[in-house]
Order: structure tokens, then C-alpha cells, then sequence
């Protein structure tokens, strides 16, 4: 079954924001880190921000610190990517992923996402200048 299924992507112009939300299984929302990845084509995917499997501590790309947002809904067993100040480098398809127990710090540590145990579809983020 379906373990993890992205939104919120679209299409908006620089300087604006979006909040992309990523809704988990219950099983997996419980014990999993998440983290958020985004892919441009022709190059790596590559980490954007991550949270550690109890919520306790979080990881930001030098190219979002500041902008970007992750945070976990306990009740609705969902992470989300709150994003502002959008530029036209964010453009790409954004994809969250989970690996059993492990820190923000720990899913820092596979930068390109190898070794998740799930992967979303991923959802497309375009912002135009």
C-alpha cells in the first residue's frame, strides 16, 4: 500500500511561499524520519530539509536555511515543507522520503536519499521570475 503521498506543489511567482505536505501511514509516520528532496532534470536528487523520527531535531540546506520549514503534525500523521521566499533556483519536483529511526542528522548523511526505506511521488514546484 500507498506509504507516503506528497502535495501542494504548483506553480508561483518569485518571493511568494507554498506548503508542500507529505502524509504518511500511520506506521510509518511513527517511526520514520522524514526528509524532503527535490530534482531538477539532468542533475542528482538532493536533500532540502529533514526531520528526525521523534520531531526532536531538524536539517536545512544551506540553500534553504532561512527560507524553508519542516515540521511534523503528529494528529494528522503528515511532515510539512513550509517554503517562502521562493526563487526561481527552487523550481523542481519535490519528493519526501522516510527511513526507520533515524535523525535529521542521520538523513543528512545520505544527501541523494539512498538507503529510504519509502519514497513519495513526488510533486512539482515551478516558480517563475
Amino acid at each position: 500500500q500507498v506509504q507516503l503521498v506528497e502535495s501542494g506543489g504548483g506553480l508561483v511567482q518569485a518571493g511568494g511561499s507554498l506548503r508542500l505536505s507529505c502524509a504518511a501511514s500511520a506506521r510509518v509516520f511513527s517511526s520514520h524520519a522524514i526528509g524532503w528532496y527535490r530534482q531538477v532534470p539532468g542533475e542528482d536528487r538532493r536533500i532540502v530539509a529533514a526531520i528526525s523520527w521523534n520531531g526532536i531535531n531538524t536539517y536545512y540546506a544551506d540553500s534553504v536555511k532561512g527560507r524553508f520549514f519542516i515540521s511534523r503534525d503528529n494528529a494528522e500523521n503528515t511532515v510539512y515543507l513550509q517554503m517562502n521566499s521562493l526563487k526561481p533556483e527552487d523550481t523542481a519536483h519535490y519528493y519526501c522520503a522516510a527511513r526507520w529511526h533515524t535523525t535529521a542528522q542521520g538523513m543528512s548523511d545520505l544527501p541523494t536519499g539512498n538507503g529510504m526505506d519509502y519514497w513519495g511521488k513526488g510533486t512539482l514546484v515551478t516558480v517563475s521570475s
